[in-house]
């Protein structure tokens, strides 16, 4: 059966989902090869240096919310299968089902954007949408499964995707700073190198890559990176970003 199958490759694409930022990188490599930036303005590329930094801190304000946001044992919050005590219904979820999703995107494709490529733009959201439109509807079957006519209400009025707040409803729990420092540092990091990563690879393509033109991309990375070594260390060894509505 087609629901079957669908089902059984969103479970499987789930497992892998942390792994995508390695195909982009990969991916990105032809884009950025063959697109002509000596043919592009100043304006232009500093039009779309900005644009793409605000597309993935958009993506990062939707996940940030999202995990500040969501009590313990909610659905939401699984990384590694199905796993759900409870049903996400308030908070950004009346307005959205899959936020996290939706962050992950804006900010894969602030990465995106970067590249100045826009047929790398629209392949990248194509993909995104045919790889994760299974993840989700693995998802919602297993909490129709869990959840039965409570899920059914929720989902009938909210949309999978892109966001409505006809029937926005404030949450149950306090946003909370620590959730953010606890989880979502190494996500952060992956994002900067991504930006750093296509910024060497661009200046090579143009044989312009040097010490001196990375200098100041590599000092954001190195302290992005300061400070993730700093909250995973807190975060291992003590209980300073302890949560106990979420942990």
């Amino acid at each position: 059966m087609l629901q079957y199958s669908l089902e059984k490759t969103g479970n499987k694409l789930f497992k892998y989902r942390g792994q995508i930022p390695v195909v982009l990188f990969v991916l990105a490599i032809p884009f950025i090869w063959t697109t002509s930036y000596f043919d592009m303005t100043e304006a232009t590329i500093g039009s779309l240096t900005i644009a793409s930094i605000i597309v993935s801190l958009i993506g990062f304000y939707i996940r940030f919310f999202a995990i500040a946001t969501t009590p313990r044992g909610t659905s939401g919050r699984n990384t590694s299968k199905q796993v759900a005590e409870s049903l996400n219904t308030k908070g950004i979820y009346s307005i959205v089902r899959h936020p996290l999703y939706l962050g992950n995107y804006f900010i894969w494709l602030g990465i995106v954007v970067f590249t100045f490529s826009w047929s790398f733009m629209l392949i990248f959201s194509l993909a995104y949408w045919i790889y994760y439109e299974r993840i989700m509807y693995a998802e919602e079957q297993f909490l129709h499964k869990k959840f039965g006519d409570k899920y059914k209400n929720w989902s009938s009025k909210t949309p999978a995707f892109w966001p409505s707040f006809k029937h926005s409803a404030k949450g149950d729990v306090p946003f909370s700073m620590k959730a953010i420092l606890r989880r979502e540092y190494s996500g952060v990091l992956a994002t900067v190198m991504g930006f750093v990563y296509v910024e060497a690879l661009r200046q090579y393509s143009q044989d312009m890559l040097s010490m001196d033109t990375m200098r100041i991309p590599l000092y954001i990375l190195g302290g992005t990176a300061v400070i993730t070594l700093i909250l995973r260390t807190l975060k291992k060894t003590t209980r300073v970003l302890h949560d106990d509505v979420r942990d």
